[in-house]
Protein backbone atom coordinates (compact mmCIF):
# COMPACT_ATOMS: atom_id res chain seq x y z
CA UNK A 1 0.00 0.00 0.00
CA UNK A 2 1.96 3.20 -1.13
CA UNK A 3 1.70 6.05 1.57
CA UNK A 4 -1.16 8.45 0.26
CA UNK A 5 -3.11 5.50 0.34
CA UNK A 6 -2.51 4.37 3.73
CA UNK A 7 -3.27 7.71 5.02
CA UNK A 8 -6.52 7.79 3.41
CA UNK A 9 -7.60 4.41 4.38
CA UNK A 10 -6.38 5.79 8.25
CA UNK A 11 -8.15 9.06 8.31
CA UNK A 12 -11.77 6.97 7.39
CA UNK A 13 -11.19 4.69 9.48
CA UNK A 14 -10.66 7.08 12.44
CA UNK A 15 -13.88 9.35 11.12
CA UNK A 16 -15.90 5.85 11.42
CA UNK A 17 -14.49 5.27 15.25
CA UNK A 18 -11.88 2.77 14.65
CA UNK A 19 -8.62 3.57 16.64
CA UNK A 20 -5.98 3.39 13.42
CA UNK A 21 -2.58 4.45 12.85
CA UNK A 22 -0.32 4.90 10.09
CA UNK A 23 2.02 1.69 9.84
CA UNK A 24 5.95 2.84 8.81
CA UNK A 25 7.53 -0.70 8.59
CA UNK A 26 10.16 0.12 6.58
CA UNK A 27 11.41 2.50 4.17
CA UNK A 28 9.10 3.62 1.67
CA UNK A 29 6.48 0.55 2.91
CA UNK A 30 3.68 1.73 4.87
CA UNK A 31 0.38 -0.28 6.09
CA UNK A 32 -2.55 0.65 8.58
CA UNK A 33 -2.50 -0.31 12.56
CA UNK A 34 -5.57 -1.07 13.94
CA UNK A 35 -5.47 -1.03 17.52
CA UNK A 36 -8.07 -3.99 19.16
CA UNK A 37 -9.51 -3.16 22.54
CA UNK A 38 -7.51 -6.39 24.29
CA UNK A 39 -3.68 -4.94 23.31
CA UNK A 40 -3.34 -6.63 20.30
CA UNK A 41 -2.19 -4.67 16.94
CA UNK A 42 -3.74 -5.80 13.52
CA UNK A 43 -1.27 -4.61 11.13
CA UNK A 44 -3.01 -4.55 7.39
CA UNK A 45 -1.30 -4.70 4.08
CA UNK A 46 2.68 -4.04 5.26
CA UNK A 47 4.51 -6.39 2.63
CA UNK A 48 4.03 -4.54 -0.14
CA UNK A 49 1.49 -7.60 -2.00
CA UNK A 50 -1.12 -7.18 -3.88
CA UNK A 51 -3.36 -8.69 -1.66
CA UNK A 52 -4.72 -7.92 1.55
CA UNK A 53 -3.98 -9.39 4.74
CA UNK A 54 -3.11 -8.64 8.12
CA UNK A 55 -1.15 -10.21 10.76
CA UNK A 56 -2.13 -9.56 14.69
CA UNK A 57 0.50 -9.11 17.14
CA UNK A 58 0.53 -8.79 21.23
CA UNK A 59 3.63 -7.17 22.53
CA UNK A 60 5.65 -8.32 19.77
CA UNK A 61 4.33 -11.90 19.28
CA UNK A 62 2.15 -13.40 16.48
CA UNK A 63 -1.59 -14.11 18.03
CA UNK A 64 -3.37 -14.45 15.09
CA UNK A 65 -3.51 -13.27 11.34
CA UNK A 66 -5.84 -12.41 8.40
CA UNK A 67 -5.25 -14.85 5.66
CA UNK A 68 -5.06 -13.09 1.82
CA UNK A 69 -8.66 -11.61 1.05
CA UNK A 70 -9.84 -13.32 -2.24
CA UNK A 71 -10.38 -10.84 -5.02
CA UNK A 72 -8.33 -7.81 -2.31
CA UNK A 73 -5.72 -6.95 -5.28
CA UNK A 74 -8.22 -5.15 -6.69
CA UNK A 75 -9.95 -3.43 -3.78
CA UNK A 76 -11.21 0.47 -4.10
CA UNK A 77 -10.33 1.82 -0.85
CA UNK A 78 -13.61 2.18 0.23
CA UNK A 79 -13.44 -2.05 -0.40
CA UNK A 80 -10.31 -1.95 1.37
CA UNK A 81 -11.89 -0.11 4.80
CA UNK A 82 -14.76 -2.22 4.63
CA UNK A 83 -12.91 -5.43 4.75
CA UNK A 84 -10.64 -4.19 7.65
CA UNK A 85 -13.97 -2.88 9.54
CA UNK A 86 -15.81 -6.55 8.68
CA UNK A 87 -13.11 -8.23 9.84
CA UNK A 88 -13.43 -10.43 13.39
CA UNK A 89 -10.09 -11.07 15.00
CA UNK A 90 -11.48 -12.78 18.16
CA UNK A 91 -10.06 -15.84 16.89
CA UNK A 92 -6.46 -16.88 15.76
CA UNK A 93 -7.17 -16.67 12.21
CA UNK A 94 -9.38 -13.98 11.98
CA UNK A 95 -12.74 -14.15 9.21
CA UNK A 96 -14.72 -11.57 7.86
CA UNK A 97 -18.11 -10.73 9.11
CA UNK A 98 -21.15 -10.44 6.91
CA UNK A 99 -21.99 -6.90 7.65
CA UNK A 100 -20.15 -4.07 9.34
CA UNK A 101 -20.52 -2.91 12.68
CA UNK A 102 -21.79 0.34 13.16
CA UNK A 103 -19.67 3.43 13.06
CA UNK A 104 -18.90 4.84 16.51
CA UNK A 105 -17.68 8.16 17.57
CA UNK A 106 -15.36 9.45 15.63
CA UNK A 107 -11.98 9.51 16.48
CA UNK A 108 -9.20 12.47 15.93
CA UNK A 109 -6.87 12.81 13.07
CA UNK A 110 -3.41 12.37 14.63
CA UNK A 111 -0.92 14.91 13.80
CA UNK A 112 -3.19 17.97 14.41
CA UNK A 113 -2.16 21.63 13.55
CA UNK A 114 1.18 19.93 12.48
CA UNK A 115 0.73 17.20 10.26
CA UNK A 116 1.51 18.41 7.03
CA UNK A 117 4.95 20.00 8.72
CA UNK A 118 5.98 16.64 10.11
CA UNK A 119 5.83 15.09 7.61
CA UNK A 120 6.93 17.20 4.64
CA UNK A 121 4.43 18.67 2.52
CA UNK A 122 4.35 15.06 0.84
CA UNK A 123 0.49 14.72 0.39
CA UNK A 124 -2.45 17.10 0.03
Amino acid sequence: MDENKARRVVDALRDRGTDADLARVGVYQFGVNVRLPDGRVATWDSDDTAALEAQVMRNGVLVGFVPAIDGSDDFTEEQVIDAIVRTDYDKPIAVQRRSAPPPTEPLPRRGGLFRRFMDGFRYH
